[in-house]
């Protein structure tokens, strides 16, 4: 049984880990998924696309933590293999080979459930995150940026990427015949296709195929932008969408005005 101890040890430890890592990514600006992503990636070893490992080796901090990760991958996925081959080895008997592997069997997949279940607790992953979050901040000398929580990626505003394709209403355009902000998108930055990056881009950027934008506004909208195509159709989703952030900017001051006249 020892093996096996040994193995739920090392898997556990390795979840860990890989949280630890996952938030320390997101401290530095990735968002969540992704460095979810690249952690996992770095320690199974497995890699990852020449986009996503650029994020990471144009990044100093991000570099470190996917450099860690790797070494300890290679020893856990090593340990976790040498306790999984001992935890199987036979006896001197058929009889009591048979019944001795199906009993650790059993233990180790009653034991890999249960973290499996602890893997993918929402409330065990928020609580965990807070106090990895908090120690990160106060035990390391880490350069991060809590940028979900400068932007207030709450609710329905997130930070999303978008290509820019051949047929897409966003293409052969620039910026300010676009008036994203009047649907309530901003355009922190521009990728184009030659690797060169435009942040905070100005009104005569015009977006080309295969260009990357990096948008701030409410997912749905994103989401709208990201299937709308261009022509007679592409510009009545826009209409629509400038319509109804119109009413939800007026719905917010009818709502601070009451605030306000609630704190009078």
């Amino acid at each position: 049984m020892i093996p096996i101890i040994s193995l739920i040890v090392v898997v556990l430890v390795s979840m860990v880990v890989v949280r630890i890592a996952s938030v320390a990514l997101t401290l530095t600006g990735l968002s969540n998924e992704l460095a979810r992503f690249q952690a996992r990636s770095a320690f199974s070893g497995t890699g990852f696309s020449t986009t996503e490992s650029e994020k990471v080796v144009r990044h100093p901090v991000r570099r470190r933590i996917i450099m860690l990760l790797m070494l300890l991958g290679n020893a856990g996925i090593v340990t976790a293999m040498s306790s999984l081959i001992l935890s199987f080895m036979g006896t001197q008997t058929a009889t009591g080979i048979t019944g001795n592997i199906w009993f650790r069997i059993t233990c180790l997949l009653a034991s890999l459930s249960v973290l499996w279940m602890f893997a993918h607790s929402r409330w065990i992953d928020r609580e965990l995150s807070k106090y990895i979050r908090w120690a990160l901040k106060r035990w390391t000398a880490l350069e991060v940026r809590d940028y979900a929580g400068l932007l207030h990626l709450t609710g329905d505003y997130v930070v999303l990427e978008l290509s820019v394709q051949a047929d897409d209403w966003l293409a052969n355009q620039t910026l300010g015949d676009l008036n994203l902000a009047d649907e309530g998108v901003l355009v922190l930055g521009v990728e184009k296709a030659n690797g060169n990056y435009f942040g905070a881009p100005r009104g005569k950027t015009i977006l080309e195929e295969h260009d990357t934008l990096l948008l701030y506004g409410r997912q749905e909208v994103i989401a709208n932008l990201d299937e709308r195509r261009s022509g007679a159709t592409g510009n009545w989703e826009h209409h629509k969408a400038i319509g109804k952030q119109m009413q939800i900017e007026k719905q917010e001051e009818e709502e601070l005005e009451q605030s306000d006249s609630s704190l009078a």
